[in-house]
């Protein structure tokens, strides 16, 4: 679903960065992009996703939907000020939903801009649930793990021909028709999990294992109904194990919210 063409001019010194100051090794693997490269890749990103779906309608202006942004942007904002972004204060951070009541997926582009299908919500329980996959999302970006899997899809040398702007119209369209594919390594899958505890646990508001109850009715669904979520986002291997755990170490399991706020959200989609 993430097709986006990726179109942005990055001079020549910038370049010379990408092997010296700007290299970025986490634990995954390397990343030969920049935190201000992260931004304006990101920018790109979803300059033309925006544009894709407000094409097909689908894309929910803020302008013509207040209340519904008014609610989602409350839990992306207690999500985001838990203390443990590290870009909390680089990225922008916003979120746009995608109406499509038959896909139940979200991404977040590197540089920290959120879409989320109100399929996806529509799904979902609770705001805990929301919460959850929200958090695992920006962590995504935090984590910088979308710039990583862009690079271990199409190679060093296709991305930088594509920052510097001299590669075709055909192969860019290929690249952005493929971004809808791109599926997250199972190491980025963990961390990426780990991080949503972490960072409902720093809202002292929400149940950390939030994530859980996702991938538990998404479980149960099974076969054709299984949401697309889980096909860009596979299974690491005891995953909601593994949430429910470390939701326990971090003592945070088992809140309770009223979702007086989300139950109104998913009325208004």
């Amino acid at each position: 679903m993430r097709r986006t063409i990726l179109t942005f001019f990055l001079p020549l010194a910038a370049v010379a960065g990408l092997t010296t100051a700007a290299v970025n090794k986490p634990a995954q693997g390397l990343n030969l992009f920049s935190i201000n490269q992260d931004i304006a890749l990101g920018a790109q990103v979803a300059k033309q996703t925006d544009s894709l779906y407000r094409a097909k309608g689908q894309l929910l202006e803020r302008s013509r939907n207040p209340r519904a942004y008014q609610l989602l942007d409350g839990v992306v904002k207690r999500v985001l000020d838990n203390g443990n972004i590290k870009y909390r204060k680089q990225f922008p951070w916003d979120v746009q939903i995608i109406k499509d009541d038959q896909t139940q997926n979200a991404f977040a582009t590197p540089g920290g801009h959120i879409y989320v299908f109100s399929g996806l919500i529509k799904f979902l329980d609770d705001e805990n649930q929301l919460a959850g996959v929200l958090g695992h999302e920006i962590a995504h970006a935090d984590r910088r793990h979308s710039t990583q899997q862009l690079q271990q899809q199409y190679g060093t040398s296709l991305l930088l021909g594509l920052i510097l702007g001299n590669r075709s119209s055909n192969q860019l369209v290929q690249i952005a028709a493929g971004l809808g594919q791109l599926k997250f390594s199972r190491s980025f899958e963990t961390e990426a999990d780990k991080y949503s505890t972490i960072y409902l646990n720093g809202t002292r508001y929400y149940s950390c294992d939030g994530a859980a109850g996702f991938f538990i009715k998404a479980e149960k669904q099974g076969g054709a109904g299984t949401p697309e979520f889980l096909s860009t986002h596979p299974n690491p291997g005891s995953r909601i194990q593994n949430i429910q755990r470390s939701a326990q170490q971090l003592g945070c399991a088992g809140k309770s919210v009223s979702n007086s706020n989300f139950n109104e959200l998913k009325r208004l989609l």
